[in-house]
């Protein structure tokens, strides 16, 4: 089981004041030192958080590999087949989403997004398509001839407490898109408290966990964050 992490919340963090701080590029590379097999970043549309020269930077420096997650927009996909990552995976956007809401609508063939993986797979890279979990949307997968999909994680992150169905759900989709020879991944509100059961499922071999952990280490370093700062300041007034 390979975990991929999604530094995207750190740039939301540095976007918040159009500064330098905190930088993507250095977390993926805190990452990457405590055992990360991959760096995940989104550059949406719109750069909401991630910005060009972020990934142009996550390029040179991921010595694991980087993932990169794009929609359709020309310019990115120009972009991503420039860098070369180890693997692009598709994405829907809306513009007045929070975060991706769903998986990709493949339930009609979408002539930009054939073209699009196309020109992504001859650059060299790994295809994966963010799909939700369904035998339609793995089908349709199949037939526009990626190697892998990501299973959208966001109905069993929801209502794991509720029961097993969505677990249950999840289980069969990995089971059949490893039965038509797809490489399954999994992401989408994952969290300290839910992930196992996701992570027990055997056809899974890859997950893409981002918001939880950044979170999460907001609250585990804050102690070391203040008192570096508080340390600084106390040397400060002792200089002459």
């Amino acid at each position: 089981m390979r975990l991929y992490i999604n530094v995207d919340h750190i740039a939301t963090v540095r976007q918040a004041r159009r500064t330098d701080e905190p930088d993507p590029v250095a977390a993926a590379q805190l990452c990457e030192a405590a055992g990360a097999h991959g760096i995940t970043a989104h550059l949406r549309e719109d750069r909401r958080h991630m910005q060009d020269d972020d990934l142009i930077r996550l390029s040179a420096s991921v010595k694991t590999v980087l993932n990169i997650e794009l929609a359709l927009a020309s310019e990115i996909v120009d972009l991503v087949c420039r860098l070369k990552p180890y693997q692009a995976t598709f994405v829907p956007e809306r513009r007045e989403e929070i975060t991706t809401e769903g998986g990709l609508d493949l339930s009609r063939r979408d002539e930009r997004l054939a073209v699009a993986i196309r020109k992504v797979q001859a650059a060299g890279v790994h295809v994966s398509l963010f799909i939700d979990p369904s035998a339609a949307s793995i089908r349709a997968s199949a037939d526009l001839g990626v190697p892998a999909v990501e299973l959208h994680t966001g109905r069993y992150a929801h209502t794991w407490r509720e029961g097993g169905e969505a677990l249950e759900h999840l289980r069969s989709a990995a089971v059949f898109a490893r039965q038509l020879g797809l490489a399954v991944h999994a992401g989408h509100g994952l969290t300290y408290l839910n992930v196992e059961p996701v992570a027990a499922i055997e056809e899974i071999e890859e997950l893409n966990i981002g918001h939880s952990i950044v979170s999460r280490a907001v609250m585990t370093g804050m102690v070391e964050a203040v008192g570096e700062m508080g340390r600084l300041i106390a040397a400060a007034r002792r200089l002459p």
